[in-house]
């Protein structure tokens, strides 16, 4: 089994604004009226800038096994305290399994309106495209303004059992003209009990890295098979508190090893 090192990384600030539309929580990785120093600090950490798009509700008429089904979902409040919380996590994964080479800045944005499209992305599967949030992918992540974008969205009645078709908790893209240029990712509610069974943030973590390791892919750094997926492929074990970590740790050092030469995203490249 391979083994990983990691260091522990920073803490964020937060505030929240209110937007018409929408009410919008940000978080920094450094103080504000440190901009000097900030700046400098940019310098030496990469800092992506982020955002969540929290729909709580989810209204839609999909075509399912031949005949219209209407879905109607409203995630709990427990729901969103889960989601949320372990989306706040998500940071200082980054942070820690980078050695500090690269930071999370985020806002998180609650639209005022349900979901109401969904795209069919294979038989079994729907799930909130950009396309199916274009005008407030539009309205509030223009071009330029993030790096990376998250989707929260009620794919499931946990009470009742009734669920939109999705056989993936969640999905991702790497960036692109249609994701306004920043990787793209959805993330599904879920029992509390999936949240906890992981490092916090980690749901977050994975899908984030389809994304980033299609980045630096694209800049002449070559993957491991399957990327972020490729945990138990390349020997690695599932731990039941940390979950994949130490592969992602080496996948996000440049470390994994595959016939013979090591893959991933290495540390250098992270601040380049």
């Amino acid at each position: 089994m391979p083994v990983s090192a990691c260091s522990r990384g920073s803490v964020s600030r937060a505030g929240v604004a209110q937007r018409r539309g929408y009410t919008c929580e940000l978080t920094r990785s450094f103080p504000l009226r440190l901009s000097v120093a900030r700046e400098y600090c940019r310098k030496l950490v990469k800092i992506w800038r982020t955002a969540l798009l929290v729909y709580r509700e989810l209204d839609v008429v999909l075509r399912v096994d031949g005949s219209e089904r209407h879905f109607h979902q409203l995630a709990s409040d427990q729901e969103l305290v889960d989601a949320l919380d372990s989306f706040r996590r998500f940071p200082h994964l980054v942070s820690k399994l980078t050695g500090g080479r690269a930071g999370i800045e985020y806002e998180i944005v609650r639209p005022d309106h349900p979901l109401a499209s969904l795209t069919r992305e294979s038989p079994s599967r729907f799930w909130p495209s950009p396309d199916d949030i274009r005008s407030d992918l539009d309205s509030f992540a223009p071009p330029g303004k993030y790096d990376s974008i998250f989707v929260f969205w009620p794919q499931r009645n946990l009470k009742n059992g009734a669920a939109v078709p999705c056989d993936a908790w969640g999905l991702a893209m790497g960036a692109s003209k249609a994701t306004n240029g920043a990787t793209y990712a959805a993330i599904a509610n879920a029992p509390s009990s999936a949240w906890t069974n992981e490092a916090r943030g980690e749901v977050w973590l994975h899908e984030w890295l389809h994304g980033v390791c299609a980045h630096f892919a694209q800049r002449g750094h070559v993957m491991p098979e399957r990327d972020a997926d490729g945990g138990e492929l390349h020997g690695y074990v599932r731990s039941p508190t940390t979950g994949w970590t130490d592969y992602y740790c080496d996948l996000m050092s440049g470390n994994v090893l595959e016939d013979g030469k090591r893959f991933g995203i290495p540390s250098d490249a992270w601040v380049a």
